[in-house]
């Protein structure tokens, strides 16, 4: 029954990531914390499992997304190897950070973190035609240190929300001059280390606390990795050519307004 749950989880968070062009996590999060609610688990460990088994999950979805960007050129693989030692080392300490934190003020972080990103998808027509301004300028990305300095900050962001990163590395790189496309592929590349990061890093954190949930490692629940993991690869595809049917920015506006009635289910179960 469990691994059937996690298989419709891993299918709707795969065909809602495909269809809004998302990463996963700001799906699989708050359902994860849903399920793991009703299923009984310890109050404190909840955010941590919700975490680190949808870092797991980005694992696997993106190794394909990364295959499909590299195909078409998109990767600035210069710019990956400067930034992935400090995404690795960032996450998998902010892995460490989040274990600190209590499933409390985790889930205020992640609520307010989901408004956020529902600001930026209402947003995005006008940072779209900034970006394409941006197109036409010269590339002069920082320093070698300051890029692997600021791996490190994304990645620890990326372990305390649980995400692959896309929603800071994009900007990051656009900022500097990166066209739309390289800066989404190079995000997508960036994305491989930090969910292997995060999740050992969950792992072993969540085993330094002997975290008393079944089918678990650390802070990683194995029969959900594998539900989502297997069904979000597949339904991934399909959603994506949903998307190419209706208005993309309909869809974007309609599922920011869902990541802002799940942030403020975050900041109410958090506060009340």
């Amino acid at each position: 029954m469990e691994l059937l749950i996690f298989l419709v989880i891993g299918a709707l968070a795969g065909f809602a990531a495909g269809l809004f062009g998302v990463g996963g996590g700001t799906i699989i999060v708050p359902l994860l914390f849903i399920v793991f609610t009703q299923m009984g688990y310890p109050a404190d460990n909840i955010m941590h499992l919700a975490l680190g088994t949808s870092l797991a999950t980005i694992i696997v979805t993106s190794i394909s997304s990364l295959m499909a960007h590299n195909k078409k050129g998109a990767v600035i693989w210069p710019v990956f190897k400067n930034l992935a030692p400090g995404l690795a080392l960032g996450c998998f300490f902010g892995a460490g950070i989040a274990g600190l934190l209590s499933g409390l003020y985790l889930q205020l972080i992640v609520g307010v973190f989901l408004i956020w990103v529902a600001y930026r998808m209402f947003t995005a027509g006008k940072r779209r035609a900034n970006a394409n301004d941006t197109n036409h300028a010269p590339v002069v990305l920082p320093s070698k240190p300051k890029q692997l300095a600021a791996g490190g900050v994304i990645g620890i962001a990326s372990a305390i929300f649980g995400i692959g990163g896309g929603s800071l590395t994009v900007p990051y790189l656009t900022r500097y001059g990166v066209v739309m496309q390289k800066a989404v592929g190079t995000s997508a590349a960036c994305g491989l280390p930090i969910a292997i990061a995060g999740a050992l890093g969950f792992m072993f954190f969540g085993m330094q606390q002997h975290v008393d949930v079944p089918n678990t490692i650390g802070f990683v629940h194995i029969y959900a990795f594998l539900g989502i993991a297997s069904m979000s690869f597949v339904t991934a595809k399909l959603g994506a050519k949903v998307a190419h049917i209706l208005s993309p920015e309909l869809l974007k506006k309609c599922f920011a307004v869902l990541l802002v009635v799940v942030g403020i289910y975050f900041l109410y179960k958090a506060l009340v």
